[in-house]
């Protein structure tokens, strides 16, 4: 559940959500989307309300979604298919976002053959070969080992300076959410309202070495400390 969210999101700005569990991040992500209708107040996107799903909003969940039957190929073609894109132009889209993400030698495999990293790798094309300018992304690194997290967020960062999406970003990772992002919005507990609005006014491109600068442990340990703030400290425990 969210509350009294007012917030707006500029064009080409990497904005994302942090907070406890439960205070409505993945909600207000589908709200953008257009899969939840909000109870009161709108989203709009330049200047129109969302009132469903469109190819100008792009999205990217924690589990790939992939269709098991299609190829890697056929999978990011899919949506230019669906929008009216001829064969020739779809698998043209298709090939050269599966070039950017490093994937060009597995356009003719099926998605269970791939590890999850690769997975997650060609539901990002997928979600790119639309032209979006929205990308909203739901934890879309959570389940992945750390070492191939680090990996997918080098390459989210490449594809954001190569594409200028908006993107919308959840996670629950604090030392990714500052890597990433122009701006960190911090929400509460549940109800989710607006808790803080950060900037990020780290230099891009970013490396990992980025993480020991002195402004990115500051971030850090701000976001850390508002987040703590939020989550209970009256656990217990009996026998």
């Amino acid at each position: 559940m969210v509350d009294g969210i007012d917030l707006t999101i500029q064009p080409g700005e990497f904005v994302c959500l942090l907070g406890p569990t439960g205070c409505g991040k993945s909600t207000l992500l589908n709200c953008i989307a257009g899969f939840v209708q909000p109870s009161a107040g709108s989203v709009q996107l330049d200047g129109h309300e969302v009132v469903g799903p469109g190819p100008e909003r792009g999205m990217v969940f924690q589990q790939h979604s992939l269709f098991p039957w299609k190829t890697v190929k056929d999978n990011v073609a899919f949506g230019p298919l669906m929008t009216g894109a001829g064969r020739g132009e779809a698998e043209s889209r298709a090939s050269k976002l599966l070039r950017l993400v490093g994937l060009t030698d597995f356009e003719n495999h099926y998605p269970h053959t791939l590890s999850g990293g690769m997975q997650q790798r060609v539901g990002i094309a997928r979600a790119l070969a639309n032209s979006p300018s929205v990308l909203l992304m739901d934890e879309p690194f959570g389940a992945l080992d750390a070492q191939t997290r680090t990996i997918m967020q080098e390459t989210l960062a490449g594809l954001w300076q190569e594409f200028r999406s908006t993107v919308v970003f959840v996670t629950h990772d604090v030392e990714e959410a500052v890597f990433l992002a122009d701006r960190i919005l911090i929400m509460s507990a549940s109800p989710g309202r607006l808790l803080a609005d950060i900037a990020v006014p780290l230099s891009r491109p970013r490396t990992l070495e980025v993480v020991t600068a002195p402004v990115f442990v500051n971030i850090k340990q701000h976001c850390l400390e508002l987040i703590r703030g939020q989550t209970p400290r009256d656990l217990s425990f009996s026998r």
